[in-house]
Protein backbone atom coordinates (compact mmCIF):
# COMPACT_ATOMS: atom_id res chain seq x y z
CA UNK A 1 0.00 0.00 0.00
CA UNK A 2 1.43 3.13 -0.97
CA UNK A 3 1.61 6.32 1.77
CA UNK A 4 1.02 9.31 0.54
CA UNK A 5 3.53 11.67 1.89
CA UNK A 6 2.31 15.23 3.21
CA UNK A 7 3.62 18.50 2.25
CA UNK A 8 5.92 19.26 5.11
CA UNK A 9 6.99 15.63 4.89
CA UNK A 10 8.30 16.37 1.41
CA UNK A 11 9.79 19.51 2.47
CA UNK A 12 12.04 17.55 4.46
CA UNK A 13 13.52 15.12 2.16
CA UNK A 14 16.17 17.53 0.16
CA UNK A 15 17.87 19.03 3.59
CA UNK A 16 17.56 14.72 4.81
CA UNK A 17 19.92 13.98 2.00
CA UNK A 18 21.77 16.66 1.80
CA UNK A 19 22.55 16.43 5.66
CA UNK A 20 22.95 12.59 5.63
CA UNK A 21 25.62 13.14 2.91
CA UNK A 22 27.86 15.68 5.28
CA UNK A 23 27.07 13.20 8.03
CA UNK A 24 28.67 10.94 5.92
CA UNK A 25 31.76 12.74 4.77
CA UNK A 26 32.07 13.98 8.06
CA UNK A 27 31.82 10.53 10.54
CA UNK A 28 34.43 9.12 7.13
CA UNK A 29 36.76 12.00 8.44
CA UNK A 30 36.73 11.38 11.05
CA UNK A 31 37.49 7.34 10.95
CA UNK A 32 40.18 7.74 8.45
CA UNK A 33 41.83 9.99 10.90
CA UNK A 34 41.80 7.07 13.23
CA UNK A 35 43.72 5.19 10.62
CA UNK A 36 46.34 7.57 10.39
CA UNK A 37 46.86 7.80 13.78
CA UNK A 38 47.19 4.30 14.01
CA UNK A 39 49.72 4.63 10.80
CA UNK A 40 51.45 7.20 12.65
CA UNK A 41 52.16 5.66 15.70
CA UNK A 42 53.47 2.20 13.92
CA UNK A 43 55.80 4.29 12.22
CA UNK A 44 57.04 6.33 15.22
CA UNK A 45 57.73 2.71 16.65
CA UNK A 46 59.64 1.64 13.50
CA UNK A 47 61.81 4.63 13.32
CA UNK A 48 62.55 4.79 16.96
CA UNK A 49 63.47 0.70 17.21
CA UNK A 50 66.05 1.90 13.67
CA UNK A 51 67.32 4.53 15.36
CA UNK A 52 69.09 3.08 18.13
CA UNK A 53 69.54 -0.23 16.31
CA UNK A 54 73.10 -1.23 15.95
CA UNK A 55 74.88 0.08 12.93
CA UNK A 56 75.42 -2.00 10.19
CA UNK A 57 77.86 -1.61 7.47
CA UNK A 58 76.69 1.20 4.57
CA UNK A 59 75.07 -1.23 2.54
CA UNK A 60 77.12 -1.78 -0.96
CA UNK A 61 76.38 0.64 -4.32
CA UNK A 62 74.41 -2.15 -5.72
CA UNK A 63 72.09 -1.84 -3.41
CA UNK A 64 71.52 1.64 -3.07
CA UNK A 65 68.82 2.28 -5.51
CA UNK A 66 66.44 -0.44 -3.50
CA UNK A 67 66.89 1.39 -0.49
CA UNK A 68 63.51 3.69 0.34
CA UNK A 69 62.33 6.03 2.99
CA UNK A 70 59.55 3.96 4.07
CA UNK A 71 62.06 0.41 4.49
CA UNK A 72 65.26 2.65 5.60
CA UNK A 73 65.39 6.03 6.71
CA UNK A 74 66.75 6.86 9.95
CA UNK A 75 68.68 3.15 9.68
CA UNK A 76 72.18 3.27 11.80
CA UNK A 77 75.07 2.46 9.43
CA UNK A 78 78.71 2.84 9.79
CA UNK A 79 81.12 3.45 6.89
CA UNK A 80 84.41 4.38 6.49
CA UNK A 81 85.15 7.26 4.43
CA UNK A 82 87.50 10.56 3.23
CA UNK A 83 85.62 13.76 3.20
CA UNK A 84 86.97 15.42 -0.48
CA UNK A 85 89.61 18.12 -0.39
CA UNK A 86 88.87 21.24 -1.25
CA UNK A 87 85.26 20.66 -1.88
CA UNK A 88 82.80 23.25 -1.07
CA UNK A 89 80.49 22.75 1.89
CA UNK A 90 76.93 22.83 2.11
CA UNK A 91 75.38 24.88 4.83
CA UNK A 92 71.51 23.89 5.25
CA UNK A 93 69.68 26.60 7.69
CA UNK A 94 67.94 25.58 10.67
CA UNK A 95 65.70 27.18 13.27
CA UNK A 96 66.31 24.28 15.45
CA UNK A 97 65.64 20.85 15.38
CA UNK A 98 63.08 18.46 16.22
CA UNK A 99 65.17 15.91 16.24
CA UNK A 100 67.76 16.52 18.16
CA UNK A 101 67.45 17.75 21.32
CA UNK A 102 70.65 19.67 22.04
CA UNK A 103 70.03 21.86 19.22
CA UNK A 104 67.91 25.58 20.37
CA UNK A 105 68.97 28.02 18.04
CA UNK A 106 69.37 29.05 14.81
CA UNK A 107 72.25 27.57 12.76
CA UNK A 108 73.39 25.72 10.24
CA UNK A 109 74.58 21.63 9.82
CA UNK A 110 77.88 21.28 7.06
CA UNK A 111 76.90 19.15 3.89
CA UNK A 112 80.16 17.94 2.55
CA UNK A 113 80.69 15.28 -0.04
CA UNK A 114 83.13 12.16 1.36
CA UNK A 115 84.77 9.58 -0.82
CA UNK A 116 84.43 5.57 0.19
CA UNK A 117 87.00 2.98 -0.77
CA UNK A 118 85.51 1.89 -3.26
CA UNK A 119 85.42 5.61 -5.39
CA UNK A 120 81.40 6.25 -4.79
CA UNK A 121 80.62 9.58 -3.06
CA UNK A 122 78.22 9.93 -0.40
CA UNK A 123 77.26 13.39 1.43
CA UNK A 124 77.34 13.54 5.20
CA UNK A 125 75.89 16.22 7.19
CA UNK A 126 78.76 16.63 9.49
CA UNK A 127 76.52 17.93 12.49
CA UNK A 128 75.40 22.06 13.82
CA UNK A 129 77.33 24.91 13.75
CA UNK A 130 75.54 28.58 14.72
CA UNK A 131 78.10 30.04 11.74
CA UNK A 132 77.84 28.98 8.32
CA UNK A 133 81.59 27.57 8.93
CA UNK A 134 83.45 24.29 9.17
CA UNK A 135 87.21 23.59 9.32
CA UNK A 136 87.93 20.91 7.11
CA UNK A 137 88.54 16.98 7.56
CA UNK A 138 91.78 15.52 6.67
CA UNK A 139 92.31 11.09 6.29
CA UNK A 140 89.94 8.74 6.43
CA UNK A 141 87.28 8.45 9.23
CA UNK A 142 85.14 6.02 10.72
CA UNK A 143 81.36 7.16 10.62
CA UNK A 144 78.50 6.36 12.47
CA UNK A 145 75.37 8.05 11.51
CA UNK A 146 71.64 7.49 9.87
CA UNK A 147 70.61 6.41 6.43
CA UNK A 148 68.48 9.80 5.40
CA UNK A 149 66.59 10.78 2.09
CA UNK A 150 66.08 14.11 0.58
CA UNK A 151 63.65 16.44 1.04
CA UNK A 152 61.35 18.16 -1.37
CA UNK A 153 61.59 21.51 -2.53
CA UNK A 154 59.11 24.07 -2.71
CA UNK A 155 57.56 26.25 -5.69
CA UNK A 156 57.39 29.11 -3.20
CA UNK A 157 60.83 28.98 -1.61
CA UNK A 158 64.70 28.95 -3.44
CA UNK A 159 66.74 26.04 -2.55
CA UNK A 160 69.50 27.70 -1.73
CA UNK A 161 71.00 31.38 -1.90
CA UNK A 162 72.64 32.90 -5.40
CA UNK A 163 75.86 31.73 -3.92
CA UNK A 164 74.79 28.13 -3.61
CA UNK A 165 76.62 28.15 0.09
CA UNK A 166 73.53 28.31 2.14
CA UNK A 167 70.73 25.90 1.57
CA UNK A 168 66.99 25.70 2.85
CA UNK A 169 65.95 22.09 1.34
CA UNK A 170 68.31 19.14 2.43
CA UNK A 171 68.32 17.96 -0.89
CA UNK A 172 72.17 16.09 -1.19
CA UNK A 173 71.40 15.72 -5.18
CA UNK A 174 70.79 19.46 -5.53
CA UNK A 175 73.65 20.04 -3.58
CA UNK A 176 75.86 18.00 -5.39
CA UNK A 177 74.80 19.77 -8.94
CA UNK A 178 75.41 23.12 -7.64
CA UNK A 179 78.52 22.67 -6.00
CA UNK A 180 80.46 20.42 -8.32
CA UNK A 181 80.57 17.36 -6.17
CA UNK A 182 79.71 14.86 -8.81
CA UNK A 183 77.68 11.84 -8.50
CA UNK A 184 76.53 11.37 -5.33
CA UNK A 185 74.41 8.63 -3.06
CA UNK A 186 70.63 8.56 -3.41
CA UNK A 187 70.58 9.38 0.21
CA UNK A 188 72.98 11.37 2.20
CA UNK A 189 74.26 10.38 6.02
CA UNK A 190 73.64 12.43 9.19
CA UNK A 191 76.58 11.76 11.30
CA UNK A 192 76.28 10.97 14.64
CA UNK A 193 80.07 10.15 15.54
CA UNK A 194 82.72 11.26 15.86
CA UNK A 195 82.82 14.57 16.94
CA UNK A 196 85.35 16.73 15.14
CA UNK A 197 88.30 18.09 17.16
CA UNK A 198 87.20 21.56 18.47
CA UNK A 199 83.07 19.67 18.90
CA UNK A 200 82.48 22.04 15.51
CA UNK A 201 80.27 21.23 13.61
CA UNK A 202 78.61 18.84 16.17
CA UNK A 203 77.16 15.80 15.36
CA UNK A 204 74.90 13.84 17.66
CA UNK A 205 72.46 10.78 17.96
CA UNK A 206 69.34 11.82 16.20
CA UNK A 207 65.42 11.18 18.40
CA UNK A 208 62.73 10.88 16.05
CA UNK A 209 59.40 12.58 17.31
CA UNK A 210 57.29 12.50 14.84
CA UNK A 211 53.42 15.17 15.36
CA UNK A 212 50.89 12.67 15.71
CA UNK A 213 47.85 15.14 16.30
CA UNK A 214 45.50 12.76 14.57
CA UNK A 215 43.17 11.80 17.32
CA UNK A 216 42.57 15.35 17.88
CA UNK A 217 41.42 15.73 13.99
CA UNK A 218 39.21 12.74 14.58
CA UNK A 219 37.70 13.89 17.77
CA UNK A 220 36.93 17.11 15.76
CA UNK A 221 35.59 15.98 12.62
CA UNK A 222 33.07 13.42 15.04
CA UNK A 223 32.38 16.70 16.82
CA UNK A 224 31.25 18.28 13.80
CA UNK A 225 29.32 15.18 12.62
CA UNK A 226 27.79 15.27 16.33
CA UNK A 227 26.92 19.21 15.96
CA UNK A 228 25.18 18.70 12.62
CA UNK A 229 23.06 16.22 14.21
CA UNK A 230 21.48 18.43 16.56
CA UNK A 231 21.49 21.26 14.69
CA UNK A 232 19.36 19.28 11.87
CA UNK A 233 17.19 17.96 14.57
CA UNK A 234 16.56 21.54 15.81
CA UNK A 235 15.78 22.37 12.72
CA UNK A 236 13.51 19.85 11.90
CA UNK A 237 11.85 20.27 15.00
CA UNK A 238 11.07 24.20 14.14
CA UNK A 239 9.77 23.15 10.81
CA UNK A 240 7.12 20.41 12.62
CA UNK A 241 6.05 23.03 15.52
CA UNK A 242 5.53 25.68 12.45
CA UNK A 243 3.81 23.59 10.23
CA UNK A 244 1.80 22.39 13.43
Amino acid sequence: MRVALSRGGRGLIGPAIVAACAFAVLVSLGVWQLQRKQWKEALIETMSQRAVARPIDLPAPAAWTALTPATDEFRRVKLRAQFVDGAKAAFAFTGGSALRDDIKAPGYFVFAPAKLSNGKIVVVNRGYSEQPDAKPVKGAVEIVGYLRFPESGSLFVSDHDAAGTTWFVRDQRAMAKELGWGEVAPFYIDQESPVPAGGVPKPGPLKVQFKNDHLGYALTWFGLAAGLTAVFGVWVFAQRRKKA
